[in-house]
């Protein structure tokens, strides 16, 4: 890197986003510069082996991928692929102390779960109703995220069902799943989309669980979640080759400090372990949070973002017995396994955590990528029967960890564990494999954690709260193809990053709408 050399565009920050945005504006003959914080690129989205001696590469902090457009795939040539869960989710039940639950996989066996859980047909029915609905908005939205924001009215006259429109746009979630479900366990199942990574009740009148769960609803036009094959870091790693051949420099250990601009160019600030340096640009793309960027302006920062999850990464020798002995552990496992999320759990939960006390039964969710994608372990662990776990809390916000942060992630792991042992016919303690030193092969990060770890404000995965995918007073409404709600108050300066509108999620399109702003496509 020449620092005296003027750019067309430096990035702060080697995020996925980051790179996206650097593969783009290379590619189109632009001379770019990514500045990284951290020894190696990718953020969030990264492979890593945190078990001391254990050869499994795990997606530490996030695992799965729906948002990401194939077009964005293919338009960058990135050797990156993603395979489908053969499971959409598991959810075990305890009722009159029979275990049960709720298994969702073919069409044969939805149907006969949901009568064997609820005694007829009619849930079932209720929820293909459901899902033709979001499905219908999927294929309306989703190929919005990478054109110019939209307004709110020409979004709606898209979707073209005022109906849909009312329960996802309008109403509070919790008013549609009532309307549409009557079974508890299915209308918490429902739900959880909502809450993945959003502090908030079913009726919160704010509708942040209503801009959470479009999200996670949305993906490639379907709103199926996959597997990316090799791990996260397998997405990172091809955007950084694809950012590097098509000429853009990627700087790792430079951390950003300060950004000045006169509305012509701009000038970034970073330093390295040894020294301080400059490089000017005609263009800042910021992956940082927002609050970030308003403490590298000098900017009154805005309202402080919270987080409100734990994460726990697993290593296991054997996939644990299930007290539901009429599903196979290994068809359980294979999507997304709820624990203590039926509604009214999920409604508790969310009331002892604004009143300031850990859920006494702590609600979560369980991915195994390795039942999908077995080359994140190496040949020796996979041949001896070994399973990764991710574990991804709900309702645990930042505030909580506060006073006495590790005592409390201690006390928060051991309730959680003990939560899905509820569900199990053996303690998962007897199933986690040991790491090089005896350890349990087990870890947790708090909001706090990852605040420290990723720079995430108040730990917040999605650096604050989502919004809708169309524009607002706040989001620049000027017809044209400047409007990607990535603006930011300076023309020289963009967001790129999970903060920007459309943004959340590992998906690349605040990259990619960055650049396109640059570029005036």
């Amino acid at each position: 890197m020449t620092p005296s050399r003027p750019y067309d565009a430096v990035i702060v920050g080697g995020g996925h986003n980051g790179l996206v945005a650097a593969a783009y504006l290379a590619r189109a003959g632009r001379t770019v510069l990514v500045l990284e914080r951290l020894p190696a690129t990718g953020g969030a989205a990264v492979s890593t082996r945190p078990f001391a001696g254990v050869d499994a590469r795990l997606s530490r902090y996030s695992y799965l991928v729906s948002l990401l457009p194939p077009k964005i795939v293919r338009e960058l040539g990135l050797r990156f692929a993603v395979r489908p869960r053969r499971v959409s989710s598991y959810t075990p039940t305890l009722r009159d102390g029979r275990a049960g639950g709720l298994l969702i996989g073919g069409e044969r066996t939805t149907r006969e779960s949901f009568a064997a859980l609820t005694g007829s047909d009619a849930e079932y029915a209720a929820w293909r109703r459901f899902h033709a609905r979001t499905r219908h908005v999927a294929a309306r939205v989703f190929p919005t995220l990478t054109e110019p924001l939209p307004t709110r009215d020409a979004l709606r006259a898209r979707v073209a069902d005022d109906a849909a429109w009312r329960a996802l746009f309008e109403e509070p979630l919790g008013v549609t799943i009532e309307e549409h479900f009557r079974d508890d366990l299915v209308r918490g199942v429902v739900l959880t989309d909502a809450l993945i990574g959003t502090f908030a009740d079913a009726h919160d009148p704010s509708l942040a669980q209503n801009r959470c769960f479009l999200y996670h609803v949305i993906g490639g036009g379907t709103g199926d979640w996959n597997v990316p094959v090799g791990g996260m870091g397998a997405l990172t790693d091809a955007l950084a080759d694809a950012a590097r051949a098509a000429g853009a420099e990627i700087a790792t250990g430079r951390e950003a400090t300060r950004i000045e601009t006169d509305g012509r160019t701009a000038e970034v600030t970073y330093r390295t372990r040894d020294a301080e340096g400059t490089v000017t640009a005609r263009h800042v793309l910021v992956g940082a949070s927002p609050h970030a960027l308003t403490v590298l302006l000098g900017e009154p920062a805005p309202p402080p973002a919270e987080g409100a999850q734990l994460k726990v990464n697993m290593l296991l020798t054997r996939l644990p017995r299930l007290r539901d002995r009429s599903v196979d552990p290994r068809d359980a496992f294979a999507g997304t396994f709820h624990v203590s999320e039926g509604y009214r759990q999920l409604a508790a939960a969310y009331r002892e955590a604004v009143s300031g006390r850990l859920p006494s039964a702590p609600p979560g969710e369980i991915y195994c990528h390795s039942l999908t994608d077995p080359s994140i372990l190496g040949p020796d662990l996979a041949a001896r029967g070994h399973h990764t776990l991710t574990l991804f809390g709900l309702h645990t916000p930042a505030r909580l960890f506060i006073a006495d942060h590790d005592v409390t992630r201690a006390a928060l792991l051991e309730a959680t564990l003990a939560e899905l042992d509820r569900y199990l016919e053996e303690p998962i303690a007897a199933c986690l494999a040991r790491d090089a030193d005896g350890r349990p092969c087990v870890e947790a990060k708090t909001p706090l954690d990852l605040e420290r770890e990723l720079r995430l404000p108040g730990g917040h995965i999605f650096h604050r709260d989502l919004a809708f995918p169309y524009a607002t007073d706040d989001t620049d409404g000027r017809e044209g193809p400047g409007r990607w709600g990535v603006e930011t108050a300076h023309p020289t300066v963009l967001l790129c990053g999970a903060g920007a509108v459309r943004g959340g999620g590992v998906s690349g399109i605040p990259g990619h709408n960055a650049a396109m702003a640059v570029l005036g496509r």
